[in-house]
């Protein structure tokens, strides 16, 4: 019996074919090969338009697929890449499209069959090839209107169905989403494959392949390659992998990225190298096979072939660098939360708590709803632009308005969005109570959003349905915690209402436990009514019991619920949310909607204020609510009638300088740094020793805050912003400083790794060792290994230093050293950032690279470190040392001074910057 494509594929590398359109031009064909007889009557020009020839030259497609069968291809793909009605418009034929997709599986399935007949060891499949069109559903065609779309996501996944059933039909082995440039038209294809599976009643693997469009590693429509995987993470995908974009050594980086994290087989069939002037492929066989060797050599790859300018000649050349080789297992699937914008959002427990910004929501906002209905979208876009600066890693939208078209203002604002990669670049959650306006936001976001809200409140049947529904589109979801006797109040309704839930989303519609998150009711406290006392207390025991009990899910809640008896008093308000978060997210609250702006800290609460709010947050006291609402009044009182908030609040411009700069970065305050700082420069010989001074001390303790629990991460990234205008205000006087300094005591690189944005620890780092003499080459952040290397190698470096905040951040770190290692360098490298310690250097980065590594807790290490290491008469030891220190964290698991021991402690000392 013929095995199959999953049988194989765990036996050994399997061979794809090359391009057709690149055979098709060997040909020489003209109009009228396209056009026949039977395509007279259609106006326009035909030639160009491959697919067609299925019907016009059959001859000439099967002996392409022959050609590509006889260099050892396993898979041949069906002439088919632009056969949808969306492409064939534009040569008016797109009334024969079903015709065209059957013909071509016709040809392809019986040159396929003829040669498994030859060679029942050697069986060969065909794989229903499926373009991205030629329209996207995330880009407007139109500068002038960036929320007009030229396709809909039901017309472009109508098209696709069509054809998809037709493939199908025909009998091919797999289906092949191919060369995606937009994933929101990928999502598209993916759903509408599922619906066609449904219709036929075939089910076949489905492979996925992504093209990028520049150095970056992005696609055209602005997704990394992670994030595009968390947008396709729903599906039953077979492969996923990487075609076109680059020739095999470009693509290679991308490659590895995509084969360390995605968790299917990969494929790749990268161009003939890159294009002459002229648009033609020099590159050869013999060259490209030497590039591709290394896919296979480093286990990159489970599927191979070519893309643009290759031939059989080129497929030929795979044969023999299989032979013998294992085959790549794929790597696990993420134990996390995976959603996304066009960057990745990995949900894990270091992240602490995911802060939801609240602001464009029309029943939250006023001035939201007032612009949203005057039509002033810049204005509400610059909403949630702000939102994003202010820390929020989630962007709620909401168009719940009586007076509003659900629909169309969610559509509309969502295309916007799209339009604006500062905002887009964070995932979205859909927020309404109408299906009609969810299901019309989940057509417009090619990331993986969040879905607010579903429940049980109208029965088992309707929430199945709409379960299904979010999963197919391929988001995560909230539940919340009603059902059919209406909204769950005690910790008892809590849990029973979620129990159930989970066990219909996990056991009925196969919904990963990840894209899970629950929302327990954050009901109002305070109101003077007994019954609502001990919300609060329900809400967080019923997040311990659902942490516990339900694997793998997340909490949620709309924090602002909690202190809507306080309108009026946003002090109290904002410390009744500090207070109700450090207790929740202890037991394990890790999302919630709020102001991402929000600067009272638990800290700050003074001890008289802080006891009556948790009287009332835990409900220890039976007048509690009493005591807390005389609190607030005597408060509003006091206050300075601006903001509402009290005005003592102020009283910190009252302390010495270096408390005024601590508070200043600790609560994220800028307005008073330009005097605070001309003070310092009064009192301090250098500018550079007031960055290595109070300002570090400022952050360290910011650190110390995150590590216990009391400040969440939007609060250390508002933290880090101060930060950075702060060194920003010194700079200047710095650079003045240095006028004259004609020392160069070495040239260092620095680089944010490759997946991480963030870059105020690296820019510090650079600002002190200039310095001290350095001279600085500064790459950015986002940077990948290739260009670390090249740079490195092309500015004559004496060190590299690499940063990191993110936990992805370390293994690309490990990755960057393995390269250096590889490609022969000499480099001392240093190593900084939240998430790195000296125990996670020793173990996985230094083993990966000869030359020294050095981990470096703060800013203030850097310049002593570098002399050491440029000086030959101080290296020997200091390395020497090094790698004693080193070897005894790897044998006892422990550093030898106070330094961190684990990752997990890692986190408490998040903000150890460089």
């Amino acid at each position: 019996m013929k095995k199959t494509i999953q049988q194989l594929v765990v036996e050994r590398i399997l061979i794809l074919d090359g391009a057709m359109g690149t055979m098709i031009q060997q040909y020489n064909l003209r109009e009228e090969d396209f056009r026949n007889e039977r395509f007279a009557h259609i106006r326009g020009q035909l030639r160009g338009n491959n697919d067609l020839l299925s019907l016009t030259r059959p001859d000439v497609i099967q002996e392409i697929h022959r050609k590509y069968l006889e260099a050892g291809a396993d898979i041949i793909e069906t002439n088919t890449f632009s056969s949808t009605a969306v492409s064939m418009a534009d040569y008016h034929v797109q009334e024969y499209v079903r015709e065209m997709n059957l013909a071509a599986v016709k040809l392809a399935r019986e040159i396929a069959d003829e040669y498994t007949t030859k060679n029942p060891d050697k069986p060969r499949f065909v794989a229903g090839a499926v373009g991205p069109t030629n329209k996207t559903c995330s880009m407007s065609p139109d500068v002038n209107n960036p929320a007009f779309r030229a396709l809909s996501y039901d017309g472009l996944a109508t098209a696709y169905q069509e054809q998809i059933e037709a493939l199908l039909e025909g009998g091919v082995d797999v289906l092949l989403i191919e060369t995606i440039f937009d994933t929101l038209n990928a999502k598209a294809a993916i759903f509408a494959a599922e619906k066609a599976m449904k219709v036929t009643g075939r089910e076949v693997p489905l492979m996925i392949s992504v093209t990028v469009s520049d150095i970056g590693g992005r696609t055209l429509s602005g997704q990394t390659l992670d994030a595009f995987l968390a947008s396709i993470q729903h599906a039953n995908i077979f492969s996923v992998g990487l075609n076109c974009s680059f020739g095999a050594d470009q693509l290679k980086p991308f490659l590895s990225q995509m084969a360390a994290r995605a968790p299917y087989y990969i494929s790749a069939y990268p161009n003939a190298g890159l294009p002459n002037s002229l648009g033609a492929y020099d590159q050869t066989p013999e060259e490209m096979a030497e590039q591709v060797k290394e896919y296979i050599d480093e286990n990159l790859v489970n599927i191979i072939g070519g893309c643009c300018g290759t031939t059989d000649a080129y497929i030929a050349k795979y044969t023999d660098l299989i032979k013998g080789v294992q085959p790549r297992v794929p790597v696990a699937k993420p134990d996390c939360m995976w959603i996304s914008g066009l960057e990745l959002l990995e949900v894990k427990p270091e992240i602490n708590f995911v802060n939801i910004g609240e602001r464009c929501n029309v029943a939250g906002s006023r001035k939201f709803l007032r612009l949203i209905q005057e039509k002033k979208y810049e204005e509400a876009l610059s909403i949630a632009r702000t939102q994003v600066e202010d820390g929020a890693l989630i962007i709620d939208v909401n168009m719940d308005d009586g007076l509003l078209d659900g629909v169309e203002e969610m559509t509309t604002f969502l295309n916007l969005i799209a339009s604006e990669p500062e905002i887009s670049r964070v995932p979205v959650m859909i927020d309404s109570s109408k299906w009609e306006v969810i299901e019309a936001g989940l057509k417009c976001l090619q990331g993986k959003c969040v879905v607010n809200s579903i429940s049980l409140k109208e029965g088992e049947e309707a929430f199945l349905e709409h379960a299904r529904a979010v999963r197919q589109y391929g988001a995560a979801v909230v539940v919340m915690a009603f059902d059919e006797k209406g909204q769950a109040d005690t910790a008892q309704r809590k849990i029973a209402v979620c129990e159930r839930a989970y066990r219909l989303l996990v056991d009925k519609v196969g919904f990963n436990p990840h894209d899970i998150i629950f929302d327990p009711n954050i009901l109002t406290v305070a109101t003077g009514i007994e019954e609502h006392n001990n919300y609060a207390v329900d809400f967080i025991e019923a997040t311990e019991w659902i942490r516990k009990n339900l694997p793998g899910v997340h909490v949620s809640g709309g924090v602002s619920n909690l202190s809507f008896s306080l309108r009026g008093n946003d002090y109290i308000r904002e410390a009744i949310h500090a207070v109700f978060l450090y207790y929740a997210i202890q037991k394990g609250m890790d999302m919630g909607i709020v102001n991402p702006a929000t600067s009272v800290l638990y800290t700050d609460i003074p001890a008289d204020v802080l006891k009556i709010i948790e009287d009332v947050v835990l409900n220890r006291t039976p007048d509690g609510s009493e005591q807390l609402i005389e609190l607030a009044e005597k408060l509003k009182a006091a206050s300075s009638g601006e903001t509402g908030q009290v005005v003592r609040h102020d009283a910190w411009r009252d302390e010495p300088l270096e408390e005024r700069l601590k508070h200043a970065l600790v609560k994220g305050i800028g307005d008073f740094l330009e005097d605070d700082l001309a003070e310092a420069l009064m009192k301090y010989d250098k500018a550079v020793d007031i960055i290595e001074g109070p300002l570090m001390k400022g952050m360290n303790y910011v650190g110390d805050l995150f590590g216990a629990g009391k400040m969440f991460l939007p609060q250390v990234v508002k933290t880090a912003r101060t930060m950075k205008k702060a060194v920003a205000i010194l700079q200047p006087v710095i650079e003045s400083e240095k006028q004259g300094d004609v020392k160069n005591a070495g040239k260092v690189l620095v680089a944010t790794v490759r997946g991480d944005v963030h870059d105020i620890g690296k820019n510090i780092v650079a600002v002190v060792m200039a310095c001290n003499g350095y001279e600085i080459i500064d790459l950015g952040v986002m940077v990948p290994s290739e260009t670390i290397l090249k740079r490195a190698i092309e500015e004559k470096v004496d060190m590299i230093g690499l940063s990191g905040l993110i936990t992805p951040s370390l293994e690309e770190m490990v990755h960057v050293a393995s390269e250096l290692e590889k490609a022969g360098f000499d480099l001392p490298l240093l190593i900084g950032g939240a998430t790195t310690s000296k125990l996670h250097t020793a173990l996985k980065i230094a083993p990966a690279y000869h030359a020294p590594v050095v981990y470096l807790k703060d800013a203030s290490q850097n310049a002593g470190v570098a002399s050491k290491l440029l000086n030959p008469l101080m290296k020997p030891e200091f390395t020497k040392e090094l790698a004693e220190e080193y070897q005894l964290l790897r044998e006892k698991g422990k550093p030898v001074h106070r330094e961190i021991v684990s990752l997990e402690d890692a986190q408490k000392n998040r903000l150890n910057l460089f």
